[in-house]
Formats: structure tokens, C-alpha cells, sequence
């Protein structure tokens, strides 16, 4: 009941150029400070280099639908659509795991995919996310092999077909 409360604080908006620090960090100390529980050390440096700016998340962010969970001023996740159903990043604050902030960002990703006609949604979910999208309706396509600077992955191609019912 706690995190629910807390949980209905948080504002789902679309990312602001001025989000890019705080989303640059907070990815970098999940894959970091989650991830890891699933990948070796070496894994999520690749992943998640030193080099935090190594994607030029303002330019990124501001090129798809990327919405943010706003909990005044602190950003507690982000997640992005691409305009052919791809959602691309999707993560949550360490700080901020399993109170419905994920779901928050999902439910804003999947109306606008409704409101452009989007009839797939699709992503390369993590050992870690995988859980997540199974329980936001997604079917697991393939387990694949990935590669990110030098060092191989597991992740899971999975999609969700759009429908009347969910979404």
C-alpha cells in the first residue's frame, strides 16, 4: 500500500532536453546497480560504459516519444517509443524498483502507440526486464545472443500485438 501512494506522486510527462543528465545517470546505475544480478561485471561495463555520455541522450531522447517518471524534480524512470513500435530504453531508478513506476511508464508508451495506430509493440527486454513485459501482455519471440563493445549478451526479442483489448 505504501509504494502505491508513493507511487501516485510521480507525474508520466515527455522527456525535456534538461532530463538528459539525470537519464544518462540513472541508466548507467541500473544497469550498474540492477543489472548486475543477472550479468557479469564485464557485461554491464560494456553495457553501461564509464563514459556516460557515450549516446547522446538529449539528441535521443528528443527524436522518439521518450517519457519520463517525474517524482518532483528526480527522475524515477524513462522509457522510449520509436514511431514503428519500438521501444527502445526502459528503465527505472534503482531507487525506485517495483513500486509501479515501470507500469506508469508502460500505460502512457502504449496510449500513444494507440493514438499513432501502432499495432506492435516491440523491444529487446534484458534477463532482468523480461519478467516486466511478460506481465504487460508481451510473448516472448526468440532468446538471442547480443553484442555491445566486445562483450555478448543474453537478451529476449518480445512483442506485443495491438488489439482492441489491450491496446
Amino acid at each position: 500500500m505504501a509504494n502505491e501512494v508513493f507511487s501516485n506522486s510521480i507525474e508520466i510527462r515527455l522527456f525535456d532536453k534538461q532530463d538528459a543528465e539525470q537519464i544518462a545517470k540513472l541508466f548507467h546505475q541500473t544497469v550498474r546497480e540492477i543489472n548486475i544480478n543477472n550479468y557479469s561485471i564485464d557485461q554491464v561495463k560494456a553495457w553501461a560504459p564509464d563514459d556516460i555520455y557515450f549516446r547522446d541522450w538529449a539528441s535521443v531522447c528528443s527524436e522518439r516519444f521518450t517519457y519520463v517518471a517525474d517524482d518532483n524534480g528526480t527522475i524515477a524512470g524513462f522509457g522510449e517509443l520509436e514511431f514503428d513500435g519500438d521501444i527502445d530504453c526502459f528503465y527505472c531508478h534503482k531507487n525506485y524498483q517495483r513500486m509501479g513506476v515501470g507500469s506508469k511508464i508502460y500505460h502512457a508508451i502504449e496510449a500513444k502507440a494507440r493514438e499513432l495506430k501502432i499495432h506492435r509493440l516491440y523491444t529487446e527486454a534484458s534477463i532482468t526486464a523480461k519478467p516486466f513485459f511478460l506481465r504487460m501482455g508481451f510473448s516472448i519471440m526468440k532468446k538471442q545472443q547480443v553484442e555491445r563493445r566486445g562483450e555478448s549478451f543474453i537478451n529476449y526479442a518480445m512483442e506485443k500485438l495491438g488489439t482492441r483489448k489491450n491496446f
